[in-house]
């Protein structure tokens, strides 16, 4: 792994050279995050930790207790009185109305408790009493939305519900693990491939393989490895910064005494009927970008209220707008990778070709309904919901296209001012600081309902992947919905007047040069952390709980070679710039060029920083890996709660940027997969006069904080997608301060080292054979 781990020890030495402006936690920090990460560790199962039990043994309903308290919170407990809160053991939808309802009042039992005693309470009560879904809901939005609890971070959401991100096969794999029975199991499987390793000649050459309905990311096939049980090694498990921990002595010794047991994943292909759109599964089935979209509208959650919240200061509607445009480009992108035309447009009564099937199943062992090839939603979706959504979207376009909106109390809204768009992403989510809620409340939410036949009242529902953010990304419909929503942005902007030169332009700033490395693309191996579906009996020493054993989900994802930007910048004096760096499609599905005034809605954002130009030449270098939006793998459950530990019993100075923010974009999919041969895109760069936001010297830690409702998450005050957020004007928009750039993204097949190489350890996983790829073929 010659450049890769080159580069992650330089991040390791970085990090520990700042490690004294760190902060590191305290003890009443670790005692808060040892409760956090124990309340919620197998959380389908009861309550084990005693300590927590005691505490959840009453609900604290005195209103004295609350900084503010209101009617959802006497809602939820007068139905949790008349036994009408959503049992445990039942799917829980945060798009389902009923449930959204019991699971407002649930959080604001937890964010507006005055003190942590009296939240800790509430959740240990929660815990045992509420549905597992709700509590997790309520309870993630409260963390991350709760002032004093900066720092302060749960499990990501696919290591407390795998179910969600997994096919069905493996957590049946998982939930039945039993350690008893897999050392007997490992034993005669052992003597069993002793004898016909010894007894086949062909057994190297793929001879007994199951090679049916191959893809790329199937690595286990040609190891010989069974995807059907687990298997263990003495070995570090798998990620892309793993190696800036475990050359450290006491990530070592943390976990020297957790037994880790691995499983290969495969991701959903088309078993029963011939769908195209599964070649996409390993994209739209990734845990980081489905995970990405869940955070997100946590982070800016439609029922939280801009004020209360702070969510105003973030151009909540714009930036949510804003995140759609993202995912649309990013998807399309990744469809031209495969030969693949542009997202299907919404057709409200037509069939729509292509179904899916998720494979999944619900914490509660019921499995996800499936949408059939040629789905037809006046059949199976809620007609009568249908038929409003229909009407909401059509009365959204109609008020963009008048220019103008008319309140119920009289006030009109200009909508053919840029500063607009925040009524209109407000709109399109159906948030709180809607300025009209007689017409526009949870439309978005029963467009959901309505796909998933779900009625507005209804409380026990059949588990439908359009019912949480979590999981709606898997299925193409998601995308045909969402480019809708993209459609009414790009609607409203293209109302706006073009950008002339002149606002274009950066007087006495020009870029002369861009230098692009080379943009490759591989699968690579990754392991994630699914202990929390251990069934295993629970050891507690002392009253301490013993975590000694550990289960991982291993899957080949999407990942990049990283790459660097070097441009030179011309500059008549000193000044503060902004820099925005592109990437788009050149061609479409048919190879033909697509043109600027089309291809805009296409650019999908990689970068945005501020630099300081000095007069004359300046040399400007930029790696992927500082992109401002990205993140890297998170540190595990399994790892963070051992560290947690080892800090709480002074063993270990544990700083606060152990894990990445919740809020990061996965830094290995900002490049669509690409072609061996070479997939031709464009990259833009912009230089632009830098405008600092109103919020700019609000005081948050990017290195575990996002930041969520301080205005000072964005580089400056312009409109998210400048300058492509309105329509071009090619006789104006060419300005010497912009710069485009061909490329292309060249895509390594990794599989192929299996098939021309000697494998010499056929039936079992080899570091060092899959390690040497990088420095065979990445060198």
């Amino acid at each position: 792994m010659e450049i890769s781990i080159a580069f992650l020890a330089l991040v390791a030495i970085v990090s520990a050279a700042s490690l004294s402006q760190v902060k590191i936690a305290n003890k009443d920090f670790l005692e808060k995050q040892k409760f956090l990460f124990e309340i919620v560790y197998r959380v389908e199962d009861p309550l084990m930790f005693e300590e927590w039990i005691k505490l959840g043994e009453k609900f604290i309903i005195d209103k004295s207790y609350y900084s503010y308290y209101d009617e959802h919170m006497e809602k939820f407990w007068e139905a949790y009185k008349m036994g009408a809160l959503l049992p445990r053991g039942e799917f829980f939808g945060a798009l389902v109305k009923s449930h959204h309802k019991q699971a407002w009042g649930l959080f604001n039992f937890f964010y507006f408790a005055k003190d942590w005693e009296t939240f800790m309470h509430n959740v240990c009560w929660a815990r045992m009493h509420v549905n597992e879904g709700m509590f997790v809901y309520a309870l993630t939005l409260a963390v991350i939305h709760r002032d004093d609890f900066e720092g302060l971070m749960l499990p990501t959401i696919y290591e407390i519900f795998p179910q969600y991100f997994f096919d069905s096969k493996f957590i049946y794999e998982a939930e039945k693990f039993d350690y008893d029975m897999w050392s007997k199991y490992i034993m005669y499987e052992k003597e069993f491939q002793d004898f016909y390793y010894k007894n086949n000649k062909n057994y190297n050459n793929g001879g007994y393989m199951y090679m049916k309905d191959w893809k790329m990311w199937q690595w286990w096939k040609l190891m010989g490895i069974d995807k059907s049980h687990w298997y263990t090694e003495e070995n570090f498990m798998l990620r892309e910064n793993i190696y800036e921990f475990n050359q450290d002595p006491k990530w070592n010794s943390m976990l020297k005494d957790v037994k880790m047991w691995w499983m290969p994943v495969d991701y959903t292909r088309d078993i029963d009927f011939y769908n195209k759109e599964s070649a996409l599964s390993y994209f739209t089935e990734d845990l980081g970008w489905n995970s990405f979209w869940y955070y997100k509208n946590m982070d800016y959650a439609f029922f939280l209220d801009g004020k209360t919240f702070g969510l105003n200061k973030d151009r909540r509607g714009e930036f949510w707008l804003y995140t759609i445009q993202k995912l649309m480009s990013r998807y399309y992108m990744e469809r031209l990778s495969h030969g693949y035309g542009e997202i299907p447009e919404v057709f409200w009564m037509s069939e729509i070709e292509h179904g899916y099937v998720p494979h999944l199943i619900s914490y509660n062992g019921v499995g996800f309904s499936y949408r059939p090839n040629y789905y037809d939603m006046t059949t199976f979706a809620n007609v009568e919901m249908l038929n409003r959504i229909r009407g909401a979207f059509h009365r959204i376009e109609e008020i963009i296209d008048t220019g103008y909106y008319k309140m119920y109390d009289g006030t009109m809204v200009d909508l053919r001012k840029p500063e607009a768009i925040e009524f209109i992403g407000s709109m399109l989510q159906s948030n709180m600081d809607v300025f009209d809620k007689y017409f526009f409340n949870y439309y978005y939410m029963y467009a959901f309902m309505s796909i998933s036949d779900v009625d507005y009242h209804h409380m026990e529902v059949s588990p439908n992947i359009f019912l949480n953010f979590e999981t709606m990304l898997r299925d193409p419909l998601s995308y045909t919905f969402h480019k809708k929503i993209s459609d009414v942005f790009f609607r409203f902007k293209d109302h706006l007047k073009p950008y002339t030169k002149d606002e274009l332009m950066f007087p006495g700033v020009e870029i002369k040069d861009v230098h692009v490395s080379e943009l490759v693309t591989y699968f690579d191996l990754v392991d994630f952390d699914v202990t929390n579906l251990l069934n295993d009996k629970m050891v507690f020493v002392d009253g301490k709980f013993v975590w000694d054993k550990t289960l991982l989900a291993r899957q080949m994802r999407l990942n990049h070679k990283p790459f660097n930007f070097d441009l030179t910048v011309l500059s008549d004096k000193q000044q503060k710039a902004a820099i925005r760096i592109f990437i788009a499609p050149k061609y479409d599905e048919f190879g033909r060029y697509i043109p600027m005034s089309e291809n805009r809605e296409n650019f999908f954002t990689l970068d945005k920083f501020v630099v300081d130009l000095e007069p004359g030449k300046n040399m400007i270098s930029r790696n992927s890996n500082e992109f401002y939006w990205t993140g890297k793998d998170r540190t595990t459950y399994t790892e963070l709660y051992h560290y947690v530990m080892m800090a709480y019993e002074g063993k270990y100075d544990m700083p606060l940027d152990i894990s990445e923010p919740h809020c990061m974009f996965p830094d290995r999919l900002i490049l669509p997969r690409g072609w061996e041969k070479g997939m031709p895109m464009r990259m833009f760069f912009m230089v632009s006069p830098y405008e600092e936001t109103s919020h700019q010297y609000s005081s948050f830690d990017v290195t575990y904080s996002c930041g969520i409702g301080t205005g000072s998450r964005f580089t400056d005050s312009k409109p998210f997608f400048y300058p492509f957020d309105r329509k071009i004007d090619e006789f104006d928009f060419y300005v010497p301060n912009m710069y485009f750039k061909d490329v292309e993204i060249y895509h390594f097949d990794s599989t192929k080292m299996y098939m021309k190489d000697e494998y010499k350890n056929y039936g079992k996983f080899d570091y060092t054979f899959f390690d040497n790829y990088y420095t065979k073929y990445f060198k």
